[in-house]
């Protein structure tokens, strides 16, 4: 019996997953290898670092500790970081850097961490917080795909302030994990360059890449170059065998805030593309991959229902959230879930 183009893609893709599956890359540092919920409790000048966010990322100093059965406290210097977040007509709170003025012991569960990015609730309403449980869904998926990707681990936060100890929030958010830790976990190292070309990017990462990009519904990203006089890459970390490595680069996206799938009450299209909002489908892969991204359509159509369990998993998401996520997602399934579909609906709309 012949196999068609679509079943061979399929059984292709399944032998490269067998290679990007997490048993050929190294176990996470201690904080990302759980998906248990963390309880966090973080003393700083809030009210400083707040007052200041939108033109300081001063670091400011703080203490972090672990609530529960095994406690334990750090010193830790905290600074607002991000760029439209900080802008208060959006967020009322930032999100946090964190860094360690000491290495924690062996035996803490931030052994190994020096610095890390933490997504905060933006604003305190609680409907705030289902954007970043959103968001942080959204880091799974790719996780579920292929450990070339940023693990995060969610936490509820009591946020206390230095000044008068009092609490000024509790809610959820999560710890991302640094890229020069995935890099090391997965055999690589993570790339310091102004920006990179087309041709030096793997093709197979980069069709998946861009594919989970179109699945979530996020514009907002430059894959290997560049914008506006930023260095590279926009939401974008590049891994790459060696630190003078100039070809089999691997674009690993991150921040997803502006994507279609979290939706957040600021975020708006890129300039120069003609879509009603982001939750509108608009493919912006390259033409130089399309054959990998036949091929990658096909093992996330397969694996599809991994993906949506992946929705599942998110704790404290909505019923309605989740429902609309899941519908979400099951368009993109639709749309790849024929050649004749992904060559008119992404291919034909390729990049040179």
């Amino acid at each position: 019996m012949a196999i068609s183009r679509f079943r061979l893609s399929a059984i292709l893709s399944a032998c490269l997953a067998v290679l990007l599956s997490p048993a050929f890359a190294k176990e996470a540092k201690p904080l990302f290898q759980s998906d248990e919920v963390l309880q966090i409790r973080v003393e700083a000048p809030f009210s400083a670092i707040t007052k200041k966010s939108e033109r300081s990322t001063d670091p400011h100093p703080a203490k972090i500790s672990v609530v529960g059965a095994s406690p334990e406290e750090h010193a830790i210097d905290l600074s607002a970081r991000g760029n439209s977040r900080r802008d208060k007509n959006l967020c009322t709170f930032p999100p946090l850097r964190v860094a360690f003025t000491e290495k924690p012991e062996d035996a803490s569960l931030f052994d190994g961490q020096k610095r890390l990015k933490l997504v905060t609730h933006c604003r305190t309403s609680k409907t705030y917080q289902q954007y970043y449980l959103l968001e942080y869904t959204a880091y799974k998926l790719l996780n579920q795909l292929t450990p070339l990707s940023l693990k995060v681990r969610l936490a509820e936060i009591e946020y206390v302030d230095a000044k008068n100890g009092k609490t000024i929030a509790i809610r959820l958010g999560f710890f991302i994990e640094d890229a020069d830790d995935a890099a090391k976990r997965n055999g690589m190292k993570e790339l310091d360059v102004a920006d990179a070309k087309l041709s030096q990017i793997n093709v197979e990462a980069g069709a998946r890449y861009t594919l989970f990009q179109y699945m979530i519904g996020n514009l907002d990203w430059s894959m290997h170059d560049a914008v506006a006089g930023n260095d590279c890459c926009h939401n974008t970390k590049l891994f790459g065998g060696s630190k003078e490595a100039t070809s089999d680069i691997t674009p690993i996206p991150y921040d997803f805030d502006y994507s279609g799938l979290v939706d957040t009450p600021y975020s708006v299209p890129p300039e120069g593309i003609s879509v009603r909002s982001v939750r509108q489908r608009y493919y912006r892969g390259f033409c130089a991959h399309n054959d990998a991204v036949r091929k990658e359509a096909a093992r996330l159509f397969e694996n599809r229902q991994a993906l949506l369990d992946v929705i599942g998993k998110t704790p404290d998401l909505s019923k309605k959230n989740r429902d609309r996520t899941v519908g979400y997602l099951g368009n993109f399934f639709e749309l790849i879930a024929s050649d004749e579909n992904i060559e008119k609906r992404l291919l034909s709309k390729c990049r040179e």
